[in-house]
């Protein structure tokens, strides 16, 4: 049987604690143990697959299709674990659970309520994630159980649709018994600054909050921007009632892949060792140190350009954002983002705003608010040379700005405009699903949620392209969400035109990548790279386009 971490917050959201829940897996790796991750979410949406980016930031999407929360994301960054369906419920997806078993019966007449029926299922829904599967030689596929699974709860305790989860956790120790279980609860240290002191009230309150509902915090995480004093930690543990050395100071620092190494300096390591009588052991995070020295000390420097709809939130494009700092890290290179919208392309013009930049970056997104600002910057960007990187959506804005301005055809999607002359991009309604095995189907009167083409498809690279150069392998795999594709109807003019497509689908359906010939670097992906890119091992394409956006830059001042 695993081990369980349970993380909560408190007085704030946005403490971070995704960042926590991720680098306390770190930390745990470090020391040679098998660590899972799950993030539950107090939202009555069964996943954020329909929610705007402003609501919720991005979607992040796993292997097998899962639209998670964008903490899965940090996970999988901080540490070996690849999530799936198991690693994110909400709220929606455990009543829909609850209310499926009901009408089918499996309650044998009972009155369905949230204690037991609601908190078993949240139990169930935990317990899905502790195991997993290893192939042994001599008895095939088995399942074995994590060491560790960290479980972090969405929301900020005191919230009410949050009560289900806390209740549920509560009830895990006592299933599972105490000497398995740990309750660490992130909370926030305000630095008041006209006292010129920091203030543990806050905290106080928070964890009275906890305590109320039966869960006694083991650890406190403090996010502070300055030190905790030895005695203010001792005033904390007193009013808080845990042991001094469980007041962990959480500190401001400059890069989220510090934290494990913040952490350790605080004695989280060995203090969760301690506590789950762990046999004691090394914490090598020196993987970890030599990715913050690059990130802090780089010998380089260039700048992207993001043109997008979705740049007034940051976190809307979280994954894609760690994955140029990913480039950097293998490039040796700092990346400073330029945060362009692409409507005020659409009413300015493209020089104002890219002529100073090293690479642009067209991201993913839905429907057509700042389309035609995308097209014209990556016009912009196949005229005058520069390195250009289009993914999902930007693919497919460089398809159709080659088929208007190379092929001279009335090119559109069928998505902005469905009596579009040339639906060079179009709803592709029937696909062979390489995963599962199964033909998928979908129309445009298909409901939203879970209808995309979802999760990891292969692909297969042609030799001799800059994706092939890249990858330096023929077949790969990579993580989809979208509903429109590539019309093969044009492929036979835009090839003839100069366009290239460097990977397809292994049936030749499906076109992956695409390229121009001619150019230091014009690649489109209809897949999502930066949710398979990591600090320790950057993703091969953002990789080459910081290495083709510095080569720019280096032979611009030669």
């Amino acid at each position: 049987m695993p081990k369980y971490i349970f993380i909560t917050g408190g007085v704030v959201s946005a403490l971070g604690k995704g960042i926590a829940a991720a680098a306390i897996g770190a930390l745990l790796e470090a020391k040679g143990l098998k660590v899972t991750l799950q993030k539950l979410d107090p939202y009555i949406n069964i996943d954020p697959g329909t929610l705007s980016p402003f609501e919720h930031g991005e979607v992040y999407v796993t292997d097998d299709g899962c639209e998670a929360d964008l903490d899965l994301g940090h996970y999988e960054r901080f540490t070996h674990v690849k999530t799936s369906v198991n690693n994110n419920y909400t709220t929606g997806k455990i009543y829909y659970n609850v209310i499926t078993k009901e009408r089918r019966g499996d309650y044998l007449g009972d009155t369905v309520q949230v204690v037991p029926h609601i908190t078993n299922e949240i139990k169930e829904a935990i317990r899905s994630a502790e195991t997993y599967e290893f192939s042994d030689p001599e008895t095939g596929l088995q399942r074995k159980f994590y060491d560790i699974v960290i479980v972090e709860i969405g929301g900020t305790v005191g919230d009410i649709e949050s009560l289900p989860f806390l209740e549920a956790i509560r009830q895990i120790r006592y299933d599972v018994g105490r000497e398995n279980v740990l309750y660490i609860h992130l909370t926030l240290i305000p630095y008041i600054k006209t006292a010129g002191e920091l203030k543990t009230k806050p905290t106080q309150h928070s964890v009275k909050e906890l305590r109320e509902i039966g869960i006694q915090p083991d650890i406190l995480l403090c996010r502070v921007d300055r030190e905790i004093s030895p005695e203010m930690k001792r005033k904390i543990a007193l009013h808080c009632n845990v042991d001094p050395e469980a007041v962990i100071a959480a500190m401001d620092v400059e890069t989220v892949y510090e934290a494990p190494l913040s952490l350790k300096a605080e004695g989280l390591d060995r203090l969760i060792e301690k506590k789950f009588n762990l046999a004691p052991s090394e914490t090598d995070l020196s993987i970890w140190s030599d990715v913050v020295e690059r990130i802090k000390n780089p010998t380089y420097e260039v700048t992207i350009a993001i043109v997008g709809k979705y740049v007034g939130l940051k976190d809307s494009y979280k994954s894609l954002v760690e994955a140029l700092l990913h480039g950097g890290i293998a490039n040796n290179t700092r990346v400073n983002l330029s945060w362009i919208d692409a409507e005020d392309i659409e009413k300015k013009g493209a020089d104002r705003f890219l002529s100073e930049v090293d690479g642009i970056l067209v991201p993913g997104g839905f429907g057509s608010r700042g389309v035609e600002g995308k097209i014209e910057a990556i016009r912009y960007a196949r005229e005058k040379k520069i390195p250009f990187f289009g993914i999902c959506l930007g693919m497919q804005c460089a398809v159709i700005e080659f088929s208007r301005n190379v092929c001279k055809l009335s090119a559109n999607s069928s998505e902005f405009d469905p009596n579009t002359k040339d639906p060079v991009i179009y709803l592709m309604e029937r696909w062979y699903n390489h995963r599962t095995g199964r033909i998928e189907e979908r129309t445009k009167d298909s409901q939203m949620g879970g209808t995309m083409r979802l999760g990891a498809y292969p692909c297969v690279l042609k030799e001799g392209t800059k994706a092939f150069n890249s990858y330096k392998t023929k077949e790969i795999s990579e993580r989809h969400r979208h509903r429109y594709e590539f019309n093969n109807k044009y492929r036979d003019i835009l090839t003839s035109k100069g366009m290239i497509i460097s990977g397809v689908s292994p049936d030749g359906e499906l076109v992956e990548i695409i390229e121009i010939e001619n150019h230091p670097f014009f690649l489109g992906c209809q897949f999502h790279p930066e949710f398979k890119s990591k600090p320790i091992e950057p993703h091969p394409l953002f990789k080459s386009f910081i290495e083709a956006a510095l080569k720019e830059k280096k032979e611009l001042f030669l």
